[in-house]
């Protein structure tokens, strides 16, 4: 579904740029490369632009070099994830086996808005070879209340332990994503979690859109009346499970710091964007070695 709408946008940015090219040459003079040349320019300048607003709206008061850095970062991911990948996605997500020597613990990706599996291909390419089975899953419809993705969840980790004999799972989950992750242990309980990481997760919300419109984007809205409620039912041992990292450069998630659990310490990582974190080489050490302890559960008797 998201993949489509993505070709959908691209093809439509692209017209549009060869429409304003054709307008330069047919009423300006100008030479008639500028008609591919502005088609191809269209969807970068949008992005370049979508990018720019959302840092400048987002930016926390802290090293401007840091913010000028993530903003370069942010617009890289954004190409890779939004123009290279999501869009050419074809076949549903499938389970990924382990192709380090040592077995780990299972791991779910869970994404996060407006995304696919596609946005885990580096994270889920380094847990493989560090002998985790990964399974990306797709959250969709894209616009529904986060709880009706539990199910999608409750299928993956079923999936996982069937499949690899483990008792328990590893959950990794970035923005929306590690929200999902906390509705699905709401409905189905923590004993199947070894672990969940969080990646730039509003746990209290953002401020980024406060008029959004469809039920997921309200709930992510900054301390919701469902994130309370969401939190108000977790017990410090379902706390304990959960290991947080986020960016003073988020430019999607802000309030940037205040986006942690009651007693849980984040680990920060400066100078990257929101869509980044999927990507960052430090980001994915950091979550294969948050992982590295757990080894392949014994199967059930």
């Amino acid at each position: 579904m998201l993949a489509r709408l993505l070709r959908i946008l691209i093809v439509v940015q692209v017209l549009c740029g060869a429409g304003l090219g054709y307008l330069l040459v047919r009423w300006a003079g100008q030479p008639d490369w500028c008609i591919p040349a502005l088609a191809v320019l269209f969807p970068l300048a949008t992005m370049l632009l979508v990018d720019l607003v959302s840092a400048w709206r987002a930016r926390s008061g802290e090293s401007v070099r840091l913010w000028w850095r993530a903003l370069a970062g942010e617009f890289v991911a954004g190409l890779r994830i939004f123009l290279l990948r999501q869009p050419w996605t074809v076949h549903p997500p499938r389970v990924l086996p382990a192709t380090g020597t040592q077995a780990r613990v299972p791991v779910v990706l869970v994404h996060g808005y407006l995304c696919n599996h596609r946005v885990w291909d580096d994270v889920a390419t380094t847990l493989r070879a560090h002998g985790h089975t990964v399974l990306a899953v797709n959250l969709e419809p894209l616009f529904t209340s986060i709880d009706a993705y539990a199910p999608i969840l409750e299928a993956a980790v079923a999936t996982l332990c069937q499949q690899t004999g483990a008792r328990q799972v590893a959950l990794v989950g970035h923005s929306m994503g590690g929200l999902a992750i906390r509705a699905w242990m709401r409905a189905h309980g923590s004993d199947r979690v070894a672990r969940v990481l969080t990646l730039g997760t509003p746990h209290v919300g953002t401020r980024i859109e406060p008029r959004t419109r469809t039920p997921n984007g309200q709930q992510m809205q900054w301390q919701s009346p469902w994130l309370a409620e969401l939190a108000a039912i977790e017990s410090d041992t379902h706390r304990s499970l959960f290991r947080i990292a986020l960016t003073p450069q988020d430019n999607i998630v802000f309030p940037q710091r205040a986006q942690v659990l009651s007693g849980i310490e984040p680990v920060v990582f400066h100078g990257i964007g929101h869509l980044q974190m999927c990507l960052d080489a430090a980001v994915i050490r950091w979550v294969a070695d948050q992982l590295s302890e757990f080894t392949l559960a014994a199967p059930a008797a």
